[in-house]
């Protein structure tokens, strides 16, 4: 497939605004010590975390563009939802206070077992409260949106005007927003003069990596985009960032094909939220190296299959590699009795 030019790329990207939110571009660093530690390749990181409002994350990154509509369409209240220590409902929350919105937020039960005695009430779940997000209780089925829904439909009911923000700001929408990601990659690593071997990043909720993988095949030709896993359930993952690339390619009139979804199963451990052993050691590793904090529900899931792409030999000394550090420090403290140190 011949590559897009920037520019036009851009062009296209530009249809669709956004309410500047986000802190953009964010850094593309380095990360000597732990490229040093392991040999090669030469890693990189991508300093989603550093998007600003609300302790950042790749998630405030598609909510600039989707919270535009909520905006234009005289909306006083968002809705969304997710489980206690969802990054999610914290940028949601964030940007509603920055908005002047009102946030109420669908928080599941169930899906995660409480890992200590920190968890309901620490870490994203202390700051959905500082952001003054009304919190509502509800159970975990496995549908990620219906409780959403619902709860719109209630708010509906008695005179609000909600706009409802999909579980983890997934939608066609979003993934074009993510894409940006990929045309700032391209600028900065023209800059510095390396091309990137791949992006390897946690994948869950699917539209971070459609809108990477809708991105990067049109600027980025040769750079293979690595979902890691993080819900165990690969191919759920997989199906839903499809779906999402398919229709941002439409949106963005890029070209899309299904060869350039790739999720990574086997790092995900037991289940979603809860980290392993693999996940702890690339915590502790990442913070020893590098400063860098990494959350034992994403971060930690995605950097251990990173490691065990390196080990295993997938890409050479030369090499250039991108992780995608898409933010949630805060859970870190609602986990702190299962971290080793």
């Amino acid at each position: 497939m011949e590559q897009t030019s920037l520019a036009d790329f851009s062009v296209r990207l530009a249809r669709f605004p956004r309410l500047g939110l986000a802190h953009l571009p964010t850094p593309l660093e380095p990360l000597e010590r732990l490229t040093s530690y392991l040999g090669g390749p030469r890693l990189w990181v991508k300093r989603e975390d550093l998007t600003g409002v609300g302790f950042g994350g790749n998630k405030l990154r598609k909510l600039d563009y989707v919270l535009h509509e909520a905006v234009t369409s005289g909306a006083d209240t968002l809705v969304s939802g997710g489980v206690v220590q969802s990054n999610s409902q914290r940028q949601v929350a964030a940007a509603a206070a920055k908005l002047g919105l009102e946030c109420h937020l669908a928080v599941y039960h169930g899906r995660v077992e409480p890992p200590s005695p920190a968890y309901g009430h620490s870490g994203n779940a202390l700051l959905n409260r500082l952001y003054c997000a009304k919190l509502h209780d509800v159970p975990w089925t496995g549908d990620r949106n219906a409780a959403i829904k619902s709860l719109a439909d209630e708010l509906a009911d008695d005179g609000r005007k909600p706009f409802v923000v999909p579980y983890g700001v997934s939608n066609p929408l979003g993934a074009v927003g993510y894409s940006s990601t990929a045309a700032e990659l391209a600028r900065q690593c023209a800059k510095l003069d390396f091309s990137p071997a791949a992006i390897v990043h946690c994948s869950g909720s699917a539209a971070t990596q459609a809108g990477l993988v809708v991105g990067t095949a049109e600027l980025l030709s040769s750079t293979r985009v690595v979902g890691i896993d993080i819900d165990a359930e690969p191919e759920r993952v997989r199906d839903d960032v499809v779906t999402y690339a398919a229709a941002a390619a439409d949106m963005l009139e890029a070209d899309f094909s299904e060869e350039h979804v790739e999720v990574i199963a086997g790092h995900a451990g037991p289940a979603y939220g809860v980290p392993h052993e693999a996940t702890l050691e690339a915590i502790a590793l990442a913070g020893r190296l590098e400063a860098m904090e990494l959350d034992p529900v994403y971060l930690g899931k995605g950097m251990a299959g990173l490691l065990a792409l390196v080990e295993t030999g997938h890409w050479g000394k030369g090499d250039d590699v991108i992780f995608i550090h898409t933010g949630g420090a805060p859970t870190l403290f609602a986990y702190r009795d299962t971290l080793p140190f």
